[in-house]
C-alpha cells in the first residue's frame, strides 16, 4: 500500500461512466444502473492499479456557489436547466443513478465528503493543501492542474483523453510543456485565458498563447497587472490596454478561479475501508440494482472477503 491520499472528482467520473457505457445496463424494474457499474468499476481500477492508503469520493454538494455567481454572475450560468431555477441540466437517466452511487458508497464504507456551499473541486483543494502525504486527483476537469505541486507531491490523474486506465499523470513538467507557462502558474494563466466551459469570459482579446506568454515573462498575475499599468516596453501597449481594460474582471477572477483551501472539513484521515461498513445493506443494494459484479471488483480491489 502506498502512503497516498487518492481523491476522486466523482460527478466527472459518474458523468464519464454513464456516457461510456451502454445505457443498456439496467437493473431488474429498469432502471439504468451503466453510471453507477462504470464508477464502481473506476474505483475497483484505481485503487488496484494505486493502492491508496486513503481515499475519498469528493461531491458537488454546490455545483455553482454563491460566492463564485457573485463575482461573475455568468459562471457555469449556460449549464443552468431552463426548467429549473438553479439545478444543474443533467439527464434523467443519470439524475436517477446518483442516490445509487451514494447509498454504494456508504455501504462499502469509502468516505464520500460534500460540504454545502462548495464544489467538490474545493473539497479537492482543501484535503490536497493540507495532507502530509502524497495526493494522487483523479479528475477529467483541467481547472484541478492548479494543485499540481511537485515539491509536495501532489498529481493529478487526468481521465479526460485516455480515460481511468489510460490517463495522462499531470505534474509541473506536464504543465509547462502543453501550456509554456511555469507548472504552478496554471490558476493565473486560465484567469487571463478565461474558460467559456465555466462561463468565465477572460481578458477580451487575450488567447491562450497570450496568456501564457504574459504570464511567463511577469511570473503571475499580479506581475501581468502591475506591468500593464507601468506600460512596459517588453509587451505591446495594446495587450497592456486590454489588461487594463478588463480590471474590474481580473479583480474578481481569482476569487472564481481558484479553488477554496478553507472548507471546512473535520474529519482528518479517509482510510481505505478493508471491510464494508454495512455488509447487508451492501448485498441488498446489489440485488436490487443488478450490480453484482461491480460490487465484486471493487470488494476484490479493497481487498474485502466476498459477499
Amino acid at each position: 500500500m502506498t502512503q497516498t491520499l487518492m481523491l476522486l472528482d466523482s460527478a466527472s467520473l459518474y458523468f464519464r461512466a454513464f456516457f461510456g457505457m451502454k445505457d443498456s445496463v439496467k437493473a431488474p424494474d429498469g432502471t439504468p444502473v451503466n453510471a453507477v457499474r462504470g464508477f464502481l468499476d473506476f474505483i475497483a481500477r484505481l485503487t488496484k492499479d494505486h493502492d491508496p492508503a486513503e481515499l475519498v469520493c469528493c461531491w458537488d454538494d454546490d455545483w455553482r456557489p454563491e460566492f463564485r455567481v457573485a463575482a461573475i454572475p455568468s459562471y457555469k450560468a449556460h449549464r443552468v436547466a431552463a426548467n429549473t431555477e438553479d439545478g444543474e441540466e443533467v439527464p434523467d437517466e443519470l439524475s436517477v443513478q446518483v442516490p445509487i452511487i451514494v447509498d454504494v458508497l456508504a455501504a462499502l464504507g469509502i468516505a464520500r465528503i460534500g460540504v454545502a456551499g462548495y464544489e467538490a473541486d474545493d473539497v479537492i483543494g482543501t484535503l490536497a493543501l493540507r495532507s502530509t502525504t502524497p495526493v494522487l486527483v483523479v479528475t477529467g476537469d483541467r481547472d484541478l492542474f492548479q494543485l499540481v505541486d511537485d515539491k509536495r507531491n501532489v498529481r493529478i490523474l487526468y481521465t479526460a483523453k485516455g480515460g481511468v486506465a489510460n490517463a495522462d499523470i499531470v505534474t509541473e513538467s506536464f504543465i509547462a510543456e502543453k501550456y509554456n507557462i511555469p507548472g504552478r502558474s496554471y490558476a493565473d494563466f486560465s484567469a487571463l485565458r478565461g474558460d467559456p466551459s465555466d462561463g468565465l469570459p477572460g481578458v477580451p482579446g487575450v488567447g491562450e498563447k497570450t496568456a501564457a506568454q504574459l504570464i511567463t515573462l511577469y511570473g503571475d498575475l499580479a506581475g501581468v497587472r502591475q506591468a500593464a499599468l507601468a506600460k512596459d516596453p517588453a509587451t505591446r501597449a495594446t495587450i497592456h490596454d486590454k489588461v487594463i481594460a478588463a480590471s474590474d474582471y481580473l479583480d474578481v477572477a481569482p476569487t472564481v478561479v481558484r479553488v477554496a483551501a478553507d472548507v471546512p472539513i473535520d474529519t482528518a484521515q479517509f482510510p481505505v475501508p478493508t471491510e464494508p461498513a454495512d455488509r447487508g445493506a451492501l448485498i441488498g443494494l446489489s440485488e436490487k440494482w443488478n450490480l453484482g459484479t461491480s460490487v465484486t471488483r471493487v470488494m476484490q480491489s479493497l481487498g474485502m472477503a466476498p459477499l
